[in-house]
């Protein structure tokens, strides 16, 4: 896709440089990306099953242990899964699978932390209030917190606006 980018760029920039229309070098490119992308869709077949996933990955990867750990990792995700890949300063190729939602940004506080072992805040069947407003001051939501603490939970997990 690069290549093919620069070799775009590089033949449109020669052409307005020989006296062609910028705009109309424009649209032709833009033309030819549609039908492009419409013959490509013509080609394209729905990847079944974790064979087809894995020989994908090897073509992509260029490596068939890397093809196998990536078709292993989405058939585990199933299709809905997320799949984060992250670079490694090691030679290894490792996976880690994560049951639920896991958040880049973490506890604000320490005194948050439930499993010090592991170092994580845990909640368990706790109500979650996901806002775009800024909480500044415990009156803001005074009445949420009397409700959650009325249904017994012992825990909130509130995700806001910083």
């Amino acid at each position: 896709a690069v290549v093919l980018t620069q070799a775009i760029i590089h033949e449109g920039l020669k052409r307005t440089a020989l006296g062609a229309n910028a705009m109309m070098v424009r649209r032709g490119i833009e033309a030819a990306a549609k039908d492009a992308v419409e013959e490509l869709k013509k080609m394209s077949r729905e990847v079944k099953g974790k064979q087809d996933i894995r020989q994908v990955a090897t073509i992509s990867a260029e490596s068939a242990e890397l093809g196998k750990t990536i078709a292993d990792v989405v058939e585990k995700v199933g299709k809905d899964g997320v799949v984060t890949v992250e670079e490694s300063q090691s030679t290894n190729i490792e996976s880690e699978y994560v049951e639920g939602m896991e958040f880049d940004k973490g506890y604000i506080s320490a005194y948050m932390i439930t499993n010090a072992e592991r170092m994580e805040a845990e909640a368990k069947d706790a109500p979650i209030l996901i806002t775009d407003k800024r909480i500044s001051i415990v009156k803001d939501i005074l009445p949420l917190l009397e409700k959650v603490a009325q249904s017994g939970k012992k825990d909130l997990v509130i995700i806001a606006e910083v």
